[in-house]
């Protein structure tokens, strides 16, 4: 599971400089990293992205790894991902 994280933080730059829209990505990864939000609300929040039982078992899981995590650890993502989202990455060219 941590191979699947580490290929998510990589792709998630990429993702944003496709001109895919870094606010969408921005609320995606906001839900991922609220403590407050459970698997069962990550999942219909993000139900549009979901095609099937093996794609929300695996939003389910990530969900999850990040519930595991301390706010700390949760703080320090969040300052990581604002690095990221103001970095030339993301800027309108």
């Amino acid at each position: 599971m941590k191979l699947v994280t580490v290929l998510m933080l990589v792709v998630l730059p990429l993702y944003c400089y496709a001109g895919s829209g870094c606010q969408l990505l921005e609320d995606v990864i906001e839900k991922t990293i609220n403590p407050d939000l459970s698997t069962t609300e990550y999942i219909a929040a993000l139900q549009e992205f979901i095609s099937d039982e093996a794609t929300a078992k695996a939003g389910e899981e990530f969900k999850q790894c990040f519930l595991n995590q301390s706010n700390e650890t949760l703080t320090n993502f969040r300052e990581m991902m604002h690095i990221i989202y103001n970095s030339v990455w993301c800027a309108p060219f």
